[in-house]
């Protein structure tokens, strides 16, 4: 029986979840190519992100990571890390859907704070109130987060733990050919 090529595997969820770390552990054990949109978007504009939503607005950055994301979607065999805001978009919603396996990176935003409390690349929290802000980013793009095929519950979870998880339901998933 001839095998079809695989789906993509999606990784989705907020920023400072892991989607980058979790991805090339993911890439490197199941042997696919690792594509992380947000280096993407900085290798093709020579930008970091936070200075291309300086200098050209979320819009313009929106309408490049849609097309971006689009672009590498297309791609066969790929482990790719979206960007946190990216799944709000309804085109790239379908795209995953359509294209992929997809996994929602979940940790409380306890855990998020943690891990973004000192962070100044992130252009949408460089806003005084951390907490709030977070928690609004969370509770916005909760429900789009929820779409995907799976979720994953990260909060008492090591790289490891989460990377297995996620190979053994990718890999027993009917969906995947």
């Amino acid at each position: 029986m001839v095998r079809l090529l695989e789906k993509n595997l999606v990784l989705t969820g907020m920023m400072g979840v892991g989607k980058s770390t979790i991805g090339k552990k993911l890439a490197q054990k199941l042997k696919l190519k690792f594509v992380d949109i947000d280096r993407v978007i900085q290798e093709k504009e020579k930008s970091k992100i936070k200075d291309i939503f300086q200098k050209k607005g979320e819009n313009y950055f929106r309408k490049l990571e849609k097309r971006i994301t689009i672009e590498e979607l297309k791609k066969n065999k790929i482990v790719l890390a979206l960007g946190g805001g990216s799944i709000v978009n309804s085109v790239v919603r379908k795209e995953v859907k359509n294209k992929s396996i997809s996994f929602w990176l979940d940790l409380d935003t306890k855990f998020l704070l943690k891990r973004l409390k000192n962070v100044n690349k992130r252009p949408l929290l460089s806003q005084n109130n951390l907490e709030e802000t977070v928690n609004k980013i969370y509770s916005d793009r909760k429900k789009f987060y929820n779409e995907a095929n799976y979720k994953i519950k990260c909060n008492a979870l090591d790289i490891d733990e989460i990377t297995n998880k996620i190979i053994k339901l990718y890999e027993t998933s009917k969906d995947r050919i």
